[in-house]
């Protein structure tokens, strides 16, 4: 009897002293159905190198050292990169994400071939962020993420905008030749045509294929297949931490209060991503069991432990501490107020790009 072989998926991504949270993100994506990890590190001082070297001598992941070079992001040198790699002519479907994000999907089991399934004619899926807020949490703990923060924003939201934001999973089908952070990059035109892009419900895109922007402008539940639980915050102290440490692609852009604000929406309870757990549980164990991954893992928990306490002694870090709780959970705004500062974020938007075209042109 001939059995259906398993598509290989790709994971692209890159971290950065992000070692309490390697394990538990790993071995949910591993459960939900990912083959292969390509997995840049820069600058680390918690030793999440040490452990992405460990991860790839047990044969879990490919890590490459990514050290900063020329003018390039860390995130966009190792986007080009990735796409010279040898594995990137092997798998069946690509996808890019960050530590921060799971893969939600929640047909079937909770795996890839699930959402295949789902939508068997779709080679590309554009799939949004679920902003999940701090839940209330204060301090860091070495625990699950998913199990401490489980309420999140509503489905169906325009504004802020940057909480509607989506990532692509596609097929590696030639289609696009360059990875891109929310959306493949240099598409041919021809195949690009014949693509089936839906989002996380399975609805055809607005456009035919992503193109500009990296959000769908919708109302619409974009969540019943497959979500990313989106969880950029953490505790906040956790938060003093990233803020510390800055933003992969956008390495002079500040993350502060607005940071905060935009995201930290505590408004519905979704445990939904608990349905893996079963899947990843094992594997998880299976990591901790390693002597040397158990080591590395504890002391980047301690070094996380040590810069909290640092950086709530430094005057401009403990007043964000403060006023992110001061300022609670982020109000969801009517409806109509949201697609009001939509239409004018779009408004202002064109006009920057005129008067940027009218420089470049010197009409200005």
């Amino acid at each position: 009897m001939q059995t259906t072989k398993s598509p290989r998926a790709l994971i692209v991504t890159c971290m950065r002293d992000e070692g309490p949270f390697i394990l538990e993100w790993l071995a949910h994506h591993k459960a939900v159905g990912f083959s292969d990890f390509l997995i840049y590190s820069n600058d680390c001082d918690d030793g999440t190198d040490r452990m992405l070297d460990r991860l790839m001598d047990m044969g879990e992941i490919t890590h490459i050292p990514n050290p900063p070079m020329g003018k390039k992001t860390v995130q966009w040198q190792a986007l080009t990169d990735a796409a010279k790699q040898p594995v990137m002519q092997e798998v069946d479907w690509i996808y890019g994400t960050d530590v921060d994000e799971f893969l939600n999907i929640k047909t079937g089991q909770g795996r890839l071939q699930d959402l295949f399934d789902a939508s068997p004619e779709t080679t590309g899926f554009a799939l949004a962020w679920r902003m999940f807020g701090n839940n209330g949490v204060e301090s860091f703990q070495d625990a699950s993420v998913t199990a401490q923060f489980t309420r999140c924003a509503p489905s169906g939201m325009l504004w802020p905008w940057r909480a509607i934001q989506f990532k692509c999973l596609y097929r590696n089908d030639g289609t696009y030749e360059k990875l891109g952070v929310h959306k493949p990059k240099k598409p041919n035109p021809i195949k690009e045509q014949q693509s089936v892009w839906r989002d996380g419900s399975g609805n055809p895109l607005p456009w035919h294929a992503p193109k500009g922007s990296t959000l769908i402008p919708t109302f619409a539940d974009q969540y019943e297949l497959a979500q990313i639980n989106h969880y950029a915050l953490g505790s906040v102290e956790n938060y003093l931490v990233k803020q510390m440490r800055g933003k992969p692609n956008h390495s002079t852009d500040p993350i502060d209060l607005a940071y905060w604000i935009d995201r930290n929406f505590n408004d519905v309870k979704d445990d939904s991503i608990s349905n893996t757990t079963a899947l990843s549980a094992p594997i998880l164990s299976g990591y901790h069991a390693d002597p040397i991954l158990s080591e590395l893992h504890a002391a980047a928990v301690d070094w996380r432990y040590t810069q909290i306490r640092e950086l709530l002694l430094d005057s401009d870090a403990f007043y964000l501490y403060a006023r992110a709780i001061q300022a609670g959970s982020t109000q969801v705004l009517p409806q109509g107020t949201q697609r009001k500062l939509f239409n004018q974020l779009m408004q202002m938007r064109r006009r920057v790009m005129r008067d940027k075209a009218a420089t470049a042109t010197g009409k200005i």
